[in-house]
C-alpha cells in the first residue's frame, strides 16, 4: 500500500524525530491530517486515489512547532483495493463451499460408521486419526512450501475420494487403506486452510484499517458457519434415505435401562444385534447415500480449482528456504512453546467433544432409544445450531471478546455432561434429544472458531504452519482417544475423561490469557520466546 514511499526510503520517518510509522496510521489520525490540508477522507473510508501527507510535529526539544509533511501514496479505498477486497471475500466463499461439499459427505459417512459398519468402521476411524497424528508431524510445513496453499488443498481433498468409494464394498482391504490415506491428507488440508484464511484475513484487515484479530475471528466464524452446516446437509441426506421403509420399534423397559450413562457397546449384545439386522436391510439405501456423497466429494475438488493462489494477496517470503528436515524440526520445536503446552488440554478436548457427540451420544442415547433411522434428524438439529452459532459469534466476539465466549461454552458443556449423567433416555423424551444436541452444537461452534482464531493470534506469522500442525495433531489425539475407547469403555468412563480434559483445558487457556496480559512469555535478547525446557533449566 505504501510501496512507492518505501522504495525511496526503507524508514520514511527516520529523519524526523517523533514521527509515527505511516503504515499504522488510524482513522482518527486521518481526520487530523485532513484538518491540516494534506489529505481528504474518502466517503467510503480510506484515502481514495490521493496523495496523503502525514503531518507530524518536530522533536520535543527545542520548542519547534513546525509541521513536516511526508508524502505517501495511499490507495486503500481506491478501485484496486476494492477489487482486492472482493477477491478475498470470493476466495473465502470458494474455500468454504469446497469444505462444505467435502465434509458433507465425509462427516455423514463417519456418523454412520458405528451403526452400519460397526467394529470395522470404528477401526477405520482409528486408523485415520493415527495416520493424521503422523502426518501432522511430517507433512504440513513441507507440502505448503512445495505445493503452496491452493495445490495442497486440492491434492489433500482428493485423498478423501477413495474412502467414499470404499463404502460401496466395505471390507478391511478397502476401508483401512483409504482411511489411512485420509489421515495423510487431512493434516496438510487443515493447515493449508488455516494458513490461507489467516493470511487473507490479515490482508483484508490491512486494506480496511480494521483490527487484524477481529477480522481473523470474523473470517473463521464465516468459514465455520459454512463448515458446520455440513452436519445439516449430510444428515438430511442420510436421514431421508434411511427413513424409507423404517418402522418405529418399541423397546423393552429392560433394554431402556442400558441406554444413556450406563451404555456399554461391548455389553449391549441385544442392541448390537438389532443394529446389525437393520444394517443388512439397507443395501439399496446405502448405495444411494454413498453415490450422493461421492459426488459431493468430487464437487469439492472442482470448486478448489477456482481458488486463487495465496501469493495474489500475500507476497511469498524472501528469506532462506528451510530444508525438509528443518521444517519437521520446526513442527516439533513448536511443541516447546509455553503457549502450545498450555493449550494441549483444550486442543485435545476439542477432538474429544466432537467425537463424543458423533460416536457416543448417537449410539448410547439416540440410536439405543429411538433407532438408527432417527439419528440423522437429531444431528440436523446439532448442525443447524452449530452453524447459526458460528454466524452469531462473528459479531458477538467483537463486542464482548473471546473470554466470555470460552466461559459460556464451558458452562454449556458442563451442564450437558451433568444431564447425561442423571438422564435415562426414553422414546417419549424425543424432544430432549434434539435440545441437547442443539446446545452441544452451540458450544462446539465456540470451541471450533475461537480455538482456531486463538492459534492465529497468539503465534507469530512465521510459525503459523507449525502451530496449526500441532493443533491438528493434538485434536487428532483427542479423536483417537474417543474412538479407541468406544468399544472398550462404557459411557460413564468416557464422561469422566471429558470432564478431566475440559477442566484442564480451561485452566491452560486461562493461564495463556493471564500471561498475555502481563506482557507475554519470557523472551531472550533476540526477542525469541524461551522454550519451556530452557525456562525449567533457568529455574533449577
Amino acid at each position: 500500500m505504501v510501496k512507492d514511499h518505501q522504495e525511496e526510503s526503507p524508514n520514511p520517518t527516520a529523519e524526523v524525530p517523533g514521527v509515527a510509522n505511516p503504515v499504522f496510521i488510524h482513522d482518527e489520525d486521518l481526520k487530523n491530517v485532513s484538518d491540516n490540508g494534506c489529505a481528504e477522507k474518502d466517503p467510503e473510508g480510506g484515502t481514495a486515489g490521493v496523495e496523503m501527507s502525514i503531518v507530524t510535529s518536530g522533536g520535543r526539544g527545542g520548542g519547534q512547532d513546525a509541521c513536516v509533511c511526508s508524502r505517501v501514496s495511499m490507495d486503500v479505498g481506491g478501485k484496486e483495493a476494492r477489487q482486492e477486497k472482493l477477491a478475498i471475500l470470493k476466495n473465502l466463499a470458494v474455500i468454504s463451499v469446497a469444505f462444505v461439499c467435502l465434509f458433507t459427505s465425509y462427516n455423514a459417512v463417519v456418523n454412520l460408521q458405528s451403526s452400519l459398519n460397526k467394529e470395522l468402521g470404528t477401526a477405520a476411524l482409528i486408523a485415520t486419526y493415527a495416520a493424521l497424528v503422523v502426518s501432522c508431524c511430517l507433512l504440513p510445513s513441507w507440502t505448503l512450501r512445495v505445493l503452496g496453499e491452493k495445490m495442497t488443498l486440492l491434492v489433500a481433498s482428493m485423498c478423501y475420494i477413495g474412502y467414499m468409494g470404499a463404502q460401496f464394498y466395505p471390507t478391511t482391504a478397502t476401508l483401512i487403506p483409504t482411511a489411512v490415506l485420509i489421515g495423510i491428507g487431512a493434516a496438510p488440508l487443515w493447515s493449508a486452510k488455516s494458513t490461507y484464511v489467516t493470511k487473507v484475513a490479515e490482508r483484508y484487515a490491512e486494506l480496511t484499517g480494521q483490527n487484524s484479530e477481529v477480522v481473523i475471528t470474523r473470517f473463521f466464524g464465516i468459514f465455520f458457519l459454512f463448515f458446520q452446516s455440513t452436519n445439516i446437509w449430510g444428515n438430511i441426506i442420510s436421514s431421508s434415505v434411511l427413513s424409507i421403509g423404517a418402522e418405529e420399534s418399541a423397546e423393552e423397559d429392560s433394554s431402556m435401562a442400558t441406554c444413556g450413562f450406563h451404555f456399554c457397546i461391548s455389553g449391549n449384545k441385544g442392541n448390537s444385534t438389532a443394529l446389525s439386522h437393520e444394517g443388512r436391510q439397507l443395501t439399496s439405501q446405502q448405495y444411494i447415500i454413498f453415490s450422493i456423497f461421492l459426488a459431493c466429494g468430487l464437487a469439492s475438488c472442482f470448486f478448489l480449482v477456482f481458488l486463487d493462489p495465496l501469493t495474489r494477496f500475500v507476497k511469498a517470503g524472501v528469506g532462506e528456504e528451510k530444508s525438509y528436515s528443518e521444517l519437521i524440526v520446526a513442527t516439533f520445536t513448536h511443541m516447546r512453546h509455553p503457549y502450545q503446552l498450555l493449550l494441549l488440554p483444550i486442543t485435545i478436548w476439542s477432538g474429544l467433544e466432537q467425537q463424543f457427540l458423533s460416536a457416543d451420544y448417537t449410539a448410547a442415547y439416540v440410536t439405543c432409544s429411538l433407532g438408527v433411522h432417527r439419528l440423522g434428524s437429531v444431528l440436523i438439529a446439532y448442525g443447524v445450531s452449530d452453524s447459526l452459532s458460528c454466524l452469531a459469534l462473528t459479531s458477538l466476539m467483537k463486542k464482548v471478546g473471546r473470554i466470555p465466549g470460552f466461559v459460556i461454552a464451558f458452562l454449556i458443556n458442563l451442564g450437558l455432561i451433568l444431564v447425561f449423567v442423571f438422564w435415562t433416555p426414553r422414546p417419549e423424551h424425543s424432544a430432549w434429544f434434539f435440545v441437547f444436541a442443539a446446545l452441544w452444537g452451540t458450544a462446539d461452534a465456540v470451541w471450533q472458531t475461537q480455538i482456531n482464531a486463538f492459534y492465529s493470534v497468539i503465534f507469530p506469522a512465521d510459525s503459523t504452519p507449525a502451530a496449526f500442525s500441532n493443533y491438528r495433531l493434538w485434536e487428532s489425539v483427542g479423536m483417537i482417544i474417543a474412538y479407541a475407547s468406544s468399544t472398550v469403555l462404557c459411557v460413564n468412563n468416557k464422561v469422566t475423561i471429558l470432564l478431566v480434559f475440559m477442566m484442564l483445558g480451561m485452566l491452560g487457556y486461562g493461564a495463556v490469557e493471564v500471561i498475555e496480559r502481563r506482557g507475554g512469555p519470557v523472551k531472550d535478547k533476540e526477542g525469541r520466546v524461551v522454550p519451556v525446557d530452557e525456562l525449567a533449566t533457568r529455574c533449577l
